[in-house]
């Protein structure tokens, strides 16, 4: 029975949300506060180099940093994401992305909302409280960049759902088409290959479920594996033709004991894990899904009830959520790794325990369902009494309280002091400004990249497209100002690179253990490192190093041509490392100190 939706007034609240942040950001301007790992020393260069050298859409080129690397490697151009930066400024884009992922969120868990009670899974005239979970969603302070890979995963599940209940090849063809075009979207190494896999294994539960073969959801895995081929056709490419061997070959994953292991399970399921995936569900999602999820099941138990055990969407989604955590955990633990790579080779050396990434969705998802049937239950119910039934109206405070706590878990989303939570850092150093506190000691996003004293630099020194290396701070503060650089952040790229650059700095290892692990295991922060310092690249206001030495070796550089070393610390020891001054730098809209150095 086809369910009717009125429109809701929730639309207009999230829409003037949304106008409101968008505003901000516009007055805000260079000034907002974003988050710099993985992110501004990340995506944010590699799309500006990409812009920068007219290579979005090239083939066969290479862009300028780590010596020349393949333009391959870098996002793809058929991507919503990466076509945000064709088109618009890198601020510009970064916030429009931002603001993208909420309104894709919201959308995505109206949709699945409207299917579910078509199905009469849930009751409808509750759609205002799917809007609040999908807009705290798409709120998450998540990884920046994939922020709408994250928002799309409910637009995924609307359309699978809809091929199943298709009616005629036409619609069918539309669905598998929607479902084909999912990875521009989307992002095939971080949650492409697991939608298949989850898409798989639907295909088998639902086949063994009808006791017949189900050949429309065996097309849609068919379609997804398609498009993700044919939108990231670089990224299959390079996986698949390599030219040379990568890092990912020398990567050393740490190996932990079973304790440890149950701990990082245990971490998954309460915080999301990974910094790039916390979820913030611990405060108010948690605690209200997990007690009616227990309140539903003891409920069954008591009334040997099994069958509705086995119907209940929360025990499916709680499933998911374990397997997710547990895949995640496992990951770490050698023999586990080590077989999943043996039984399928090309995950050997892959992070497959990005399974965690879709517990976001999952935590929310329970809770809207959870919501909606509170407030269907609350609003009002029918009860029976000796036979007789009657309908009991709920109280005011009763109607209000699954809107109080859609709410609740909004506000904590709202005021998470997370690295990613870009609209609170900003909203924040705003208010400080305001009165009159000072400057945040981290950068912001203008001061970071500072474009008018590297400008200068760049015109002063004559540059022409030399090789160079940072110092003292991040290579992306270069790459995004036009400098070729031999470093530079990747975590993909040549191993036969990476034992060149190694010579190069190989000083500094011998001298700071902690570097050399650090570099040696992993790799994808291909930098110049201290041999005095744990780190020097760090992004503040006052900085903590004024003069030092650099530990390098010049000729291994040499064989690399390089030209310049670029650095916020002025070298004592410029003369022995075969590095001749040529100029200090310093700009008014700018908190560094520059120092340039040309190779002799």
């Amino acid at each position: 029975m086809k369910t009717k939706h009125r429109f809701n007034c929730t639309w207009f609240l999230i829409g003037g949300f949304l106008a409101l942040t968008s505003v901000f950001w516009l007055v805000i301007g260079d000034r907002a506060q974003l988050a710099i790992a993985d992110n501004l020393d990340l995506f944010q260069p590699q799309y500006e180099m990409l812009r920068r050298t007219h290579t979005f859409f090239a083939h066969g080129a290479s862009v300028p940093f780590l010596h020349g690397i393949t333009r391959d490697v870098l996002p793809s151009e058929l991507s919503l994401t990466t076509l945000l930066y064709v088109f618009l400024p890198p601020l510009a884009a970064y916030l429009v992305n931002w603001t993208l992922k909420a309104v894709i969120a919201v959308i995505g868990f109206s949709l699945v909302y409207r299917e579910f009670t078509l199905r009469g899974l849930l009751p409808g005239d509750h759609e205002g409280l799917a809007l609040v979970c999908g807009l705290t969603y798409g709120l998450l302070p998540l990884f920046p960049n994939f922020g709408i890979c994250f928002a799309s995963i409910p637009l995924l599940l609307v359309w699978v759902m809809r091929l199943d209940l298709a009616q005629g090849r036409k619609k069918a063809a539309c669905c598998l088409l929607l479902i084909f075009c999912y990875p521009f979207v989307s992002y095939f190494s971080y949650f492409g290959l697991f939608l298949i896999g989850y898409l798989f294994l639907a295909f088998l539960v639902v086949s063994v479920y009808r006791r017949r073969f189900d050949g429309r959801l065996f097309l849609a895995v068919l379609a997804l594996s398609a498009g993700s081929a044919v939108f990231e056709y670089r990224l299959f490419g390079t996986m698949l033709f390599p030219e040379s061997g990568s890092i990912r070959s020398s990567m050393v994953i740490a190996a932990m004991t079973p304790a440890q292991v149950f701990a990082q399970m245990k971490y998954a399921f309460l915080t999301g894990a990974a910094m790039h995936s916390q979820t913030l569900h611990r405060f108010v999602v948690l605690p209200v899904t997990a007690f009616f999820f227990l309140a539903v099941n003891l409920r069954s138990i008591f009334r040997k009830e099994p069958g509705r055990i086995l119907r209940e969407p929360l025990n499916g989604i709680f499933l998911l959520l374990v397997f997710n955590s547990a895949v995640y955990g496992a990951y770490y633990l050698a023999p586990f790794r080590e077989a999943v790579g043996r039984l399928l080779p090309p995950l050997n050396g892959f992070q497959f325990n990005r399974t965690v990434f879709f517990n976001g969705f999952l935590w929310y998802g329970a809770f809207a369902i959870v919501l909606i049937r509170m407030a269907e239950y609350l609003e009002g119910h029918v009860i029976q009494r000796k036979g007789k039934r009657f309908y009991r109206r709920g109280s005011l405070a009763a109607r209000f309280a699954a809107p109080a706590l859609a709410a609740a878990a909004l506000a904590v989303v709202l005021l998470a002091p997370l690295p990613y939570n870009d609209l609170y850092s900003s909203v924040k150093a705003g208010v400080k400004h305001l009165l009159g506190r000072g400057p945040e000691e981290t950068l912001n996003y203008g001061e970071f990249y500072s474009t008018e004293l590297f400008d200068r630099i760049r015109n002063d020194i004559g540059y022409q497209g030399e090789w160079c290396v940072a110092y003292g701070f991040y290579p992306a503060i270069l790459e995004y100002n036009g400098f070729a650089t031999l470093d530079g952040y990747l975590g993909f790229y040549s191993q036969e690179y990476k034992d060149a650059f190694r010579k190069g700095i190989a000083p500094a290892l011998e001298m700071n253990e902690g570097s050399r692990q650090y570099f040696d295991s992993w790799g994808a922060r291909c930098y110049v490192y201290s041999g005095v310092s744990p780190t020097v690249v760090e992004p503040v206001r006052h900085y903590p190093h004024g003069q030092e030495p650099i530990a390098i070796d010049p000729d291994a550089f040499r064989a690399l041509d390089l030209t310049y070393v670029i650095s916020r610390i002025e070298l004592t020891n410029a003369d022995e490392c075969d590095l001749e001054p040529a100029g200090v730098y310093e700009d008014a809209s700018s908190p560094y100190r520059v120092y340039v150095y040309r190779l002799k």
